[in-house]
């Protein structure tokens, strides 16, 4: 039994609340026929479809990573879509899946970077978040690391709090000087209060690593 009929787009619905209810189903369920009639229709001539079903299997790569996990390149496939929404909704479904895909994604590290480099924000965050995970594994530090630290360089320093709480499991006594570093000298950016405790927390976590 088809499961489009669920979506929002299909009900008349507004909002994602009908797609997140169904991810939880899916989930739930194990429903694996679900999701490859999901991923088949992320190339649907309607746009709004499209947008439903990665919304949806993201969702369940929140709950249920290994629900999605076989369908690792068909999401970097995505990543050259000309529809922005499955751009980053692809790259959402990556940072679900590094863990049990990081060999494949790795291989793709080329595509996925030239992506972040002229992606959105929730692209670019997403990205932040593959290397961050990416980046535990020893065979890829020395890949990994430098991308990961240019990015700290660069971002908007809104953005920074978050990337460096993303980047916390990868950061060692290998490299803690230079996330050290990249903290001590962007702070004077910082604009409010809450961004300043949010990286002083951080940095503490940093220090004691």
């Amino acid at each position: 039994m088809t499961v489009l009929h669920l979506l929002a787009s299909k009900q008349g619905l507004k909002g994602n609340e009908a797609n997140i209810e169904l991810a939880r189903q899916i989930s739930l369920n194990d429903n694996k026929i679900a999701i490859k009639e999901l991923v088949d229709n992320l190339d649907n001539q309607d746009k709004n479809i499209q947008s439903d079903c990665i919304k949806t299997l993201y969702e369940v790569g929140y709950l249920k990573p290994e629900l999605i996990t076989d369908y690792y390149a068909e999401f970097i496939k995505l990543l050259t879509n000309k529809n922005n929404r499955l751009v980053w909704g692809g790259m959402i479904a990556l940072a679900t899946i590094v863990d049990l895909r990081h060999k494949e994604i790795f291989d793709s590290l080329k595509k996925l970077m030239e992506t972040v480099n002229k992606g959105s924000v929730i692209t670019i965050d997403n990205g932040v978040e593959i290397l961050a995970k990416l980046n535990k594994y020893d065979k890829y530090f020395n890949t990994t690391d430098p991308l990961l630290i240019n990015q700290l360089w660069k971002c908007p320093i809104k953005q920074l709090p978050m990337y460096i709480e993303k980047s916390l499991t990868s950061i060692n006594k290998l490299n803690k000087e230079i996330y050290k570093t990249i903290i001590e000298k962007r702070k004077n950016e910082f604009e409010n209060d809450l961004q300043i405790k949010r990286i002083e927390n951080s940095l503490k976590q940093i220090i004691n690593t």
